[in-house]
């Protein structure tokens, strides 16, 4: 028979520091996989490094929607610069409707993915499986 995947995956899921529809669509995207159980373990709002870091540090893999950087980008940098010095893992979402990913995001990435729900659901099982 099938194996079931029942791992539930802690994710730290980039974010501005205000609603953003980018984010409402993945979340949805994240939520309409049937065989994937994850949890947000990202605080929203102001937060400093020290606690940036603390959040990261319990998480699976870390997911950067690159459309959000042009909307906040000292906050995402601080957030891909949390996850690289912790070695996560690290899956970045293209900008919605777009192809292509800022080059600097692409050199870091673990995997780079568009907003098909299976194909970000794979990344992120790959990501975790290959970590270390």
């Amino acid at each position: 028979m099938f194996e079931e995947d029942t791992k539930e995956y802690n994710l730290f899921i980039s974010h501005i520091n205000k609603e953003d529809p980018e984010q409402d669509v993945f979340f949805i995207k994240l939520n309409a996989s049937y065989d994937f159980q994850w949890k947000d373990c990202a605080v929203r709002g102001e937060v400093s490094t020290p606690e940036l870091t603390q959040q990261m540090e319990k998480v699976d893999v870390v997911v950067i929607l690159s459309g959000l950087i042009s909307k906040q980008e000292a906050l995402i940098k601080d957030q891909i610069d949390v996850a690289v010095k912790l070695k996560k893992p690290i899956v970045v979402i293209r900008p919605y409707g777009m192809e292509n990913v800022p080059y600097q995001l692409e050199e870091i990435a673990d995997e780079v993915v568009g907003w098909n729900t299976p194909c970000i659901v794979d990344a992120i099982r790959e990501a975790y499986e290959n970590k270390d």
